[in-house]
């Protein structure tokens, strides 16, 4: 007892309650720290009657005439959860701790380089690779992902999009594998993982390069084409720029080549044509205007690559939390 912090403590005492009663304590703590309690609760799975009978004395002396082993794990937890909050805020509060668990269990490789981690996966299933880049950062992952072969790559992309929730213990498994591998030679560093699904691969794909990008929605059109129309309805295009606001349109052209903006603008659409000399300044549209006309014919890559050059702006902008793009399935905003 001397060992355990008050968190560990107080899961062991809603471990040991009944579900009802259990729910109404949780309901006296905050979000934050029910989150905390829950990871506990999870970790510690089950308890042995001693240690549960001096928590339940120290918590409540009328506590210690029942000794009995509390047993934890997920469904507890999600059980307790769903009592306190009801099921949507359970839901996301389990999806929070649960994603935080995962990824904690990858966190040594949060410092090693792409090579690194491709050398370290070299040989393994598809489906095992797609989830430890699930549970690493989307930018790591797309760096990972981008210098895999074709067809692994392609086979871990739609792994990644269609795996559903790994267990823990099967997580854990395959985390002290891989680390027994690597001999200890990375440093650990604290990062918080993701999940499997399409967004995640979304995520990774949105932070790859244009050639990267191409061809593995190329592959997916091949193996599956609903899968590869669902990753391409989430992913940010240059057309999004019409679902920017005034003021985060122009913060994405403010600081974008006046070439770059000419070039990508070939054979735009006309709403899209609208926005960029809507949000440019007089002088700014004359100054396109000229780059235009002076610019002439372009090949086809060339304007993609513009493109693309302006669609990682509005992707960091957005991952900066600077701008709001609005996606086609989410609801306007009423003011």
């Amino acid at each position: 007892m001397t060992e355990l912090n008050g968190v560990q403590k107080a899961a062991i005492v809603l471990m040991s309650m009944d579900r009802e009663r259990a729910a109404e304590v949780m309901k006296q703590f905050t979000e934050a720290e029910a989150e905390e309690i829950t990871a506990e609760i999870i970790r510690i799975r089950r308890v042995d009657g001693d240690v549960a009978s001096l928590a339940l004395t120290e918590f409540h002396s009328l506590a210690t005439q029942q000794l009995f082993q509390g047993r934890g794990g997920r469904e507890v937890a999600a059980g307790i959860l769903e009592a306190s909050f009801g099921s949507e805020r359970a839901e996301t509060v389990m999806t929070r701790v649960t994603s935080s668990l995962a990824g904690k269990s990858f966190e040594f490789l949060s410092v090693a380089d792409a090579g690194q981690v491709v050398s370290l996966l070299d040989g393994e299933l598809p489906q095992t690779i797609a989830l430890v880049l699930a549970h690493l950062s989307p930018a790591q992952a797309s760096t990972v992902l981008a210098i895999l072969p074709d067809p692994l790559r392609a086979d871990v992309a739609q792994c990644i999009a269609t795996m559903g929730t790994a267990t823990q213990e099967a997580i854990s498994i395959v985390a002290e594998t891989l680390k027994s591998r690597t001999g200890g030679v990375f440093t650990q560093r604290d990062t918080v993982g993701a999940v499997g699904g399409v967004q995640p691969l979304v995520d990774i794909i949105n932070r790859s390069d244009a050639a990267t990008e191409k061809a593995l929605l190329e592959s997916l059109e091949a193996r599956d084409a609903e899968l590869a129309e669902d990753v391409r309805s989430r992913m940010l295009t240059f057309a999004d720029l019409v679902r920017l606001g005034e003021r985060d349109a122009q913060l994405v052209l403010r600081g974008t080549d006046t070439t770059v903006l000419a070039t990508a603008m070939k054979g735009a659409s006309a709403p899209v044509t609208e926005v960029i000399r809507t949000n440019l300044s007089e002088r700014n549209r004359e100054l396109l205007d000229d780059e235009a006309q002076t610019l002439g014919p372009v090949r086809i890559s060339q304007v993609e690559e513009a493109r693309a050059e302006i669609v990682r702006v509005i992707r960091t902008l957005e991952a900066q939390g600077d701008i709001t793009v609005q996606r086609a399935d989410e609801e306007e905003y009423v003011y």
